[in-house]
């Protein structure tokens, strides 16, 4: 095995053949924001078909969650198969080679622009149970049931599209960031305003040897056992841990490990076979352009005073979530978000509001490190003795108040997750509840543009 490709496969990368659109293509038709984002949002989707029309786009190898418990979903499972297929045989999209894409990304809420490579990992070095151990992590808890409809739609297809964004621990900026610096010596692929008003995007090919050594180098050293045992008092290095698009590279995880077990023993596609390795973008945690949101919740068809009433029950008594839980009204929106991203180390708040009502949830020495902790399974029980109720989970402030001010609707606003504690939190207590945090808001996720193959030639 070639040295490089030797040391990239120890700490579970490779690097991967790159397919982009063929000369021509509208790349702003192209891209499309990730497919779990503006899920309870038809109109939203509706606009972006609109928008792409006839044209060549990724919104047509992709599946928005919006659309999810829709009746025609084999026969549009099916479509997107077919216009991968399609789009390959006509050389729609094209094999520019193998190598990393440093990507810069702009978006409409801040000035500094966000850095990332695309780039593919192994598989085999990822586990997503809440305690694993891996090289790479799960940051947050896993929905299992999630993953049937996202496996049905991965397998068989011959592409993959990436939304996955793995973080690394990297306060000397040293993989990513020496690359964007020397960026004008790189070539250029792309660069174009986004859809919907979503910002700018650039991106550059990274093939060169050196170029490639050199990230190799920075990655081994934040690997290093000793240094992380020094780090962060473990033995189990922790490279990259999933910040966006868990359930998808969870997904990809459960094809690997059923094509992994139809392949008979020593078979050389067991290490070859382009299903082990997934597609991500690689963020450092430190990067200027990072932003971390939290994760809203919006519960349809409830009543807020039977829901206040629940949780009231579920923070008392023996066993309970936290000593002490009151409800504070406020005057608006603005006063509950201003007391709940204030919170301190014994207190906890969530904000909570139906209608035009606002007010705010506090609690008292949970047993839970997170806010979100503590809510979650009080809103997971409430959902078992409330069958006709429903949750959605929701990524801005801007949407979570067009869903929670519905009728019927209560809208929950979760305070934001401090990532400068990120990585100790995961490798020393493990995987934060689910949907506790968002890199950005909706518009700011990524867009599909670079894609692969997972089936062999």
């Amino acid at each position: 095995m070639d040295e490089l490709k030797a040391g990239f496969a120890r700490l579970g990368v490779e690097v991967p053949e790159i397919y982009l659109p063929a000369k021509g293509i509208d790349y702003t038709r192209w891209a499309v924001v990730a497919c779990d984002q503006y899920s309870s949002e038809k109109k939203y989707w509706e606009e972006v078909s609109k928008i792409v029309g006839e044209r060549p786009s990724t919104y047509k190898l992709i599946y928005p969650e919006a659309y999810l418990n829709e009746a025609d979903k084999s026969d549009r499972i099916a479509r997107i198969q077919k216009t991968m297929k399609e789009y390959l045989a006509a050389g729609t999209i094209e094999n520019i080679g193998p190598g990393f894409v440093l990507v810069e990304r702009h978006t409409p809420f801040g000035d500094r622009a966000r850095i990332g490579l695309v780039m593919a990992v192994d598989l085999d070095r990822y586990e997503y149970g809440r305690e694993s151990r891996s090289l790479i992590r799960p940051t947050e808890g896993t929905i299992v049931e999630r993953l049937p409809p996202r496996m049905q739609i991965r397998r068989g297809a011959p592409l993959e599209l990436p939304h996955i964004m793995l973080l690394i621990d990297d306060p000397a900026r040293s993989v990513i960031e020496p690359l964007y610096a020397a960026r004008n010596s790189l070539k250029k692929l792309y660069d174009f305003d986004l859809m919907e008003d979503s910002g700018h995007i650039r991106g550059w090919q990274v093939g060169d040897r050196a170029e490639l050594g050199a990230v190799l180098k920075a990655l081994e050293k934040i690997a290093d056992p000793a240094d992380f045992r020094r780090k962060y008092n473990s033995e189990s290095p922790l490279l990259f841990a999933v910040g966006d698009g868990n359930h998808s590279l969870a997904t990809a995880k459960g094809i690997w490990e059923e094509i992994k077990a139809a392949l008979p023993e020593g078979s050389d596609l067991r290490e070859t076979h382009p299903a082990r390795y997934a597609l991500v973008e690689l963020i450092n945690i430190y990067d200027e352009g990072l932003p971390f949101h939290p994760i809203h919740r919006v519960l349809f068809n409830t009543d807020e005073a039977e829901l206040v009433e629940a949780i009231q029950t579920a923070c008392s008594g023996e066993g309970g979530k936290c000593t002490a839980m009151k409800l504070v009204e406020c005057g608006d929106r603005a006063e509950m978000r201003a007391a709940v991203n204030s919170n301190a180390a014994d207190m906890q708040r969530i904000g909570i509001f139906a209608g035009s009502r606002s007010s705010y949830i506090e609690f008292r020495n949970s047993r839970a490190k997170l806010a979100v902790g503590t809510i979650q399974p009080i809103l997971d029980s409430f959902l078992k003795s409330h069958p006709k109720a429903g949750i959605d989970y929701i990524h801005g402030d801007e949407s979570l108040e067009t869903l929670g001010s519905g009728k019927g609707n209560v809208g929950l606003y979760l305070p934001p997750v401090d990532k400068s504690s990120f990585f100790g939190t995961i490798v020393n207590d493990g995987v934060m509840p689910r949907k506790t945090f968002s890199m950005g808001e909706a518009p700011e996720k990524r867009f599909y543009i670079e894609a692969r193959r997972i089936m062999p030639e």
